[in-house]
């Protein structure tokens, strides 16, 4: 008997936490605001998640209301979504500086950070400065290690970084051209949405070639890959310099918005990695 209660209550809070609505919530950072949404129990610990390069915390809608037995928290990082969008350097460590003031306005203690694109080395530069506060990383669609030697890389954004608004739709088409013809015109608008001056400077971060060190991760780590010509056929011995012991895991038939294509299998992942590390 005590055991159909039990199931009883979590099928409940189940279907309680799927209808939530997610609330906004607001933390002081360097000279502005930093917009989030806090969901589910009020723990300690929790799933941060974090976008990627022009992207806000609305790409993660599909795990809003997955995860009803942990704490979630969806960040806009500075200068993306609803947060404020100073005149400022957006480095990753800026970033990653962000999601400790969000964790100490939310009061968590630690986490483990699911980081999408732009979002792994943001999360990778926040395990550096807080490491005891990192449970474990999940990388979506990103990279640990440099795109390519420093001059090829220069001189492939130059045009971006070099004219913003005459170069950005054809790029971020570009950077669209697999992904599913119907989420398409609201990931373009969202990305194109970005101001310039966070755009360039956030991807001038991403380039910058401090960043790309071979410090380990020792912390669980899980990388969900979507499989692309541009990805090295060796790309999980490539992580594994980096990351040891990581749980690699190349999808087929997606694009490099893998969560927003295949929302439950993208959930299930995060969650068995979750579990199989009894990190939360």
């Amino acid at each position: 008997m005590k055991k159909i209660t039990f199931l009883l209550i979590v099928l409940v809070s189940a279907i309680s936490a799927f209808g939530q609505t997610p609330k906004s919530h607001w933390a002081k950072y360097d000279s502005g605001k930093i917009h989030y949404y806090d969901i589910g129990k009020s723990n300690k610990k929790a799933l941060i998640f974090i976008h990627g390069w022009t992207c806000n915390a609305d790409f993660w809608k599909d795990s809003y209301n997955a995860f009803p037995e942990y704490r979630l928290i969806a960040i806009d990082l500075p200068g993306h979504g609803q947060s404020d969008k100073p005149k400022a350097t957006y480095s990753m460590e800026y970033f990653a500086k962000s999601i400790d003031a969000v964790m100490k306005m939310a009061k968590i203690k630690q986490a483990v950070l699911v980081g999408h694109s732009m979002g792994t080395p943001v999360i990778r530069q926040f395990y550096r400065l807080y490491p005891k506060e990192t449970l474990g990383l999940v990388i979506v669609d990103g990279q640990l290690k440099p795109f390519g030697p420093k001059a090829e890389m220069d001189k492939y954004f130059e045009p971006l970084l070099s004219n913003y608004k005459e170069n950005a739709p054809k790029f971020i088409d570009g950077l669209l051209g697999p992904t599913r013809a119907d989420l398409k015109p609201a990931i373009r608008a969202t990305m194109l949405s970005a101001p310039d001056h966070v755009a360039v400077s956030a991807m001038k971060g991403m380039l910058d070639e401090s960043i790309w060190t071979n410090d380990q991760i020792k912390v669980p780590a899980l990388a969900v890959m979507a499989e692309s010509p541009w990805l090295p056929k060796d790309n999980a011995d490539i992580y594994k310099t980096v990351a040891p012991n990581i749980e690699y895991k190349l999808w087929t038939g997606v694009s490099h918005f893998l969560m927003m294509e295949k929302p439950k299998e993208f959930n299930d992942a995060v969650r068995s990695f979750v579990v199989k590390n009894k990190l939360l």
